[in-house]
């Protein structure tokens, strides 16, 4: 059993733009919803660009040679840690949510205001609510990630 005072802490995979996995621990960040990995959104010009592929890659290089800390919240309905995490001083669910690269869930409502104010990420152009997209399309966020897992595996 998962003991929540002790941190989950070290080498983070980033599986998609809210949720990495520890030492084979796959941890959904507490508080935001990232666009989906094939979730497309559009910029101020009308253009279509990959919000999920970026959402990704901006947690990556959060994370990247960077040990990370997570506090465990306890687990959502499909087994994941709920975890905030950080890395060095950097809150990443903040930081997403600010970048506008992830709407808040809860928390962050002030951070999303900024990121609203100032176009930054999804708030550019328009965009589907991340849970809405995964609705509409009958797919469910909890999905397995065989590769994202098998890679996890592989660099423990």
């Amino acid at each position: 059993m998962l003991d929540t005072r002790e941190p989950i802490s070290g080498a983070a995979y980033v599986n998609d733009g809210d949720t990495i996995t520890i030492d084979r621990q796959r941890i959904r960040i507490v508080g935001i919803d990232a666009p989906e990995l094939d979730q497309p959104c559009t910029d101020a010009r009308g253009a279509q660009w990959r919000c999920g592929r970026s959402a990704r890659e901006h947690l990556v290089d959060l994370v990247a040679n960077r040990p990370i800390s997570c506090v465990s919240e306890g687990r959502d309905k499909y087994g994941r840690i709920l975890g905030r995490c950080r890395a060095g001083d950097t809150d990443l669910g903040a930081d997403m949510v600010e970048a506008g690269l992830a709407v808040s869930y809860g928390d962050y409502k002030v951070r999303e205001t900024l990121a609203r104010v100032n176009a930054r990420g999804i708030w550019a152009g328009s965009f589907e609510v991340p849970q809405q997209w995964r609705r509409t399309r009958g797919e469910d966020e909890g999905t397995f990630d065989l590769w994202g897992w098998l890679l996890a595996l592989w660099r423990s």
